[in-house]
């Protein structure tokens, strides 16, 4: 069984739920799951997870994402999108510049209403079912954050933007959105999400890419190994006779680590003695570790509690 995570380009055509069915007999394993779903329609980034893998899921979907996506003014329709029934088509009467200056104005913190065709869940029922049996609900706005927006083509009235979002941030949405502000209307002509994290469009494979690689039995050279999404923590290796509490995911004190690696822990817990309660708060990724066994098998995630001074497990890694 393979276990980390594969960078897939997903193309237009595709569900999300299409792409894992598709690596499943690829891999042929059953054990996988995406990271974040994108419209058929869409295409771009999305993040397979494999094996033990899976447990990243969250993790992933976490992470900052880029789009460009290209708008189009003066058309409103039920999806937000051109795959969706035109409600209103207006004349847009925005001169460029405003159109260039509304679209940066979304650059920060905002309330976003999540779409109506969205996978969504109300009462139990996913939003898109009740869009689809022509219900609209009332949706709870929802804080999104866009870290950076730039305009990469104008070719009035339609638009190309870049977008580095928050996650859980409906680009669909934004394009109405901004539509409404400048008083034309908008709907998104297409999309491609072009970065998750680390994982960038330009490294991505595709479908028939992955099938080409299967048949060469050269498969495990794109999986990436799950302690690689944690380069940046420092390691720490536990002892033999700590060996049984890290396999059972209980907590670890410094004393549970190699002698080479108990300076690390003592620096948590002195950086922990200097840090008042509210940066800890902010910096708890800071006091995470990468936790290996004796042999130097990659387990899992620790974090430093100060209260208890203890390493307790974020995540564990270990078997499938």
């Amino acid at each position: 069984m393979y276990h980390g995570i594969v960078n897939v380009y997903k193309e237009a055509g595709y569900t999300s739920h299409d792409v894992v069915a598709r690596l499943r007999g690829i891999f042929k394993q059953k054990k996988i799951g995406h990271t974040g779903t994108l419209d058929p329609d869409a295409v771009g980034v999305l993040p397979v997870c494999l094996g033990n893998g899976t447990r990243l899921c969250d993790m992933l979907t976490d992470r900052h994402k880029e789009y460009i996506a290209r708008m189009r003014l003066g058309l409103v329709t039920d999806t937000q999108d051109i795959s969706g029934k035109t409600l209103e088509e207006r004349e847009v009467l925005s001169e460029p510049f405003r159109v260039r200056e509304t679209i940066m104005s979304f650059q920060g913190d905002s309330m976003q209403i999540p779409p109506m065709y969205s996978a969504l869940k109300v009462d139990g029922r996913k939003l898109y079912e009740l869009a689809r049996a022509g219900k609209e609900v009332e949706r709870t706005p929802r804080p999104v954050t866009i870290y950076s927006i730039e305009v990469l083509k104008e070719e009035h009235p339609e638009y190309v933007f870049r977008a580095e979002c928050s996650k859980g941030t409906y680009i669909r949405t934004l394009c109405h959105d901004i539509g409404r502000k400048l008083g034309d209307g908008a709907a998104m002509v297409s999309l491609e999400r072009t970065r998750v994290g680390e994982f960038k469009a330009a490294e991505a494979y595709r479908i028939n890419e992955l099938e080409e690689l299967a048949g060469k039995g050269e498969l495990s050279s794109v999986v990436v190994p799950v302690e690689k999404m944690f380069k940046n923590l420092p390691a720490l290796v536990v002892k033999e006779r700590a060996f049984k509490l890290l396999q059972n995911g209980n907590q670890l004190k410094k004393e549970d680590f190699t002698d080479l690696c108990k300076k690390t822990a003592e620096a948590a817990e002195k950086r922990q003695d200097t840090t008042d309660d509210r940066t800890a708060n902010a910096g708890e990724v800071e006091n995470q570790y990468r936790v290996y066994s004796p042999l130097g098998v990659f387990c899992g995630i620790y974090q430093y509690v100060d209260e208890r001074r203890v390493f307790a497990p974020v995540k564990m890694f270990l078997g499938e």
